[in-house]
């Protein structure tokens, strides 16, 4: 057998026969975490990640070489890819392109959609390390809806970092309230947060983003000194910037529950409002979360995106 072949193991996941490779390879060599860990807690998380990528078309960051090697995004499925797998075309970008798909026009992806623990591992097996979904769905004539949340990403320039979003983020949530929204905190994963919001009723994303942008240019205006709702990032220094952007309809964000390809297995974590207090009130109140933690306090407090 050779060594190639001896890397890898035939595994059942639910009915799904998968080759599995590399198990042993470390993918974050800072913490000296391995394919096979990075399996494993995408496995033990699936249930309650999977309703939070159920119908969304997803796009992947993938490190084949571990997080201190090159990377690249993927957004059509791969070649190889099982007759099994879901997968979903729709429109590249804007209502323009919504059109030309609905016409049969060009213009189009072919996504994967993540509906069961057998995709969600065989991507995984692929270093798919980061799952990025967008803000809509799509039905079961698999066109595209409209969006059914919205997302302001609080993104910190530095010295602003965690604590910062925070006393940021209690801001927007009362934006959000203002206008009958209530808001759902994650840290990012990375350097800052993010706040979701159910909508009432599915909306263009033309105007899930504008309404974003409005409660971050309502914000800049009102704290100027804390606050930029600017792309610029010269403009972004000792901020918070408002990315209310990745609302619209070719824009993603990172899932809930999916790791980061930062140096460390950080997670994309759903946190409590009590917690953002806590990160508002003391700069060490709230940090980013690792994967092995993410399990525990799914255990001990269930899914808190769920809950809000």
């Amino acid at each position: 057998m050779s060594p190639a072949e001896a890397a890898e193991v035939l595994v059942d996941v639910e009915g799904r026969t998968l080759r599995i490779s590399n198990l042993d390879k470390v993918l974050y060599p800072r913490t000296g975490t391995t394919k096979g860990e990075v399996l494993n807690y995408y496995a033990r998380i699936a249930p309650t990640m999977l309703p939070h990528l159920a119908d969304r078309a997803v796009t992947r960051i993938r490190w084949p070489h571990g997080v201190e090697g090159a990377s690249f995004f993927e957004k059509n499925v791969p070649a190889g890819t099982p007759s099994w797998v879901r997968t979903v075309t729709v429109p590249t970008t804007g209502s323009r392109a919504a059109r030309s798909a609905r016409d049969g026009g060009a213009d189009t992806l072919t996504f994967p959609v993540v509906d069961d623990l057998a995709t969600l591992t065989w991507l995984v097996n692929l270093a798919a390390l980061e799952l990025h979904v967008h803000q809509w769905t799509v039905g079961r004539n698999g066109r595209p809806r409209n969006a059914d949340r919205l997302v302001v990403d609080l993104d910190p320039g530095e010295p602003a970092g965690l604590h910062e979003c925070c006393t940021v983020a209690l801001l927007v949530r009362d934006k959000l309230a203002e206008r009958g929204l209530g808001a759902k905190p994650v840290t990012s994963g990375s350097k800052g947060l993010h706040l979701y919001a159910d909508l009432p009723r599915r909306m263009p994303s033309d105007d899930s983003t504008a309404l974003a942008r409005e409660v971050a240019e309502e914000l800049q205006g009102e704290h100027p000194k804390l606050v930029t709702a600017t792309m610029t990032k010269a403009r972004r220094s000792g901020k918070v910037f408002l990315d209310w952007s990745q609302n619209a309809g070719s824009k993603t964000t990172i899932s809930p529950y999916s790791l980061r390809g930062r140096d460390r297995p950080f997670v994309a974590t759903p946190v409590s409002w009590d917690e953002v207090e806590a990160g508002a009130d003391d700069p060490l109140g709230i940090e980013q979360f690792r994967y092995d933690e993410v399990l525990a306090r799914v255990e001990d407090l269930g899914d808190l995106f769920t809950v809000g």
